[in-house]
């Protein structure tokens, strides 16, 4: 459950930074980073190495705890993670994208490595290989936000690397043994797990 806790905080901390991007423009650099890392690190042994430290994902399990504890805020952030969490199911069954994002997220790391994963360069490398892959499946991942922010092209690569980043999680929450039951019967367990990851 420890480890299924964290898949899921880095799929909303991911996403949290996707709305706030939307709306603002800006991003928490530090929630940033461990999103797009996370990206990179494809034969992590555990999802502590994944994201680097359980500590690197507090905002995400705040937000967990927030959502579980029924003070979720944000209406529209578990609409993004269900439609994340929908698309994850028909990309893993998609052999042939699932590779070609494979080869693409390992040809941009020698950038990241070299720049750092949150570096212009990169977010617009991410940001393509998601709108040439992963935007193609159904149901489409739909941000709202401000039309300002959201009509430059910068920010939208921002917000696809992102997208990428909470697939990434999704993928790695389902192969912890994760499912939408999770929300629906396992709130106590669940809770109980994201205060013990907190502490």
């Amino acid at each position: 459950m420890h480890e299924r806790v964290l898949a899921l905080a880095g799929l909303v901390q991911a996403l949290k930074q996707v709305r706030r991007i939307a709306d603002t423009g800006q991003a928490d650099a530090s929630a940033l980073s461990t999103a797009l890392d996370s990206v990179f690190r494809i034969d992590a042994d555990s999802p502590e190495s994944v994201y680097g430290t359980a500590a690197d994902l507090r905002p995400g399990l705040v937000v967990l705890r927030d959502y579980f504890g029924n003070r979720n805020k944000d209406e529209a952030l578990p609409r993004l993670a269900l439609a994340v969490m929908q698309i994850e199911r028909r990309f893993v069954r998609d052999g042939r994208m699932a590779q070609q994002v494979h080869d693409g997220i390992v040809a941009t790391a020698p950038i990241a490595e070299r720049l750092g994963s949150d570096h212009p360069d990169v977010l617009t490398a991410l940001g393509k290989l998601y709108a040439d892959t992963v935007s193609n499946l159904r149901p489409k991942v739909m941000v709202q936000g401000n039309p300002h922010y959201l009509g430059q092209a910068d920010i939208v690569s921002e917000i696809r690397a992102l997208l990428l980043a909470a697939l990434r999680s999704a993928v790695l929450w389902r192969q912890m043994g994760g499912s939408l039951f999770d929300f629906l019967l396992g709130r106590r367990q669940m809770l109980a797990a994201i205060e013990s990851a907190l502490r």
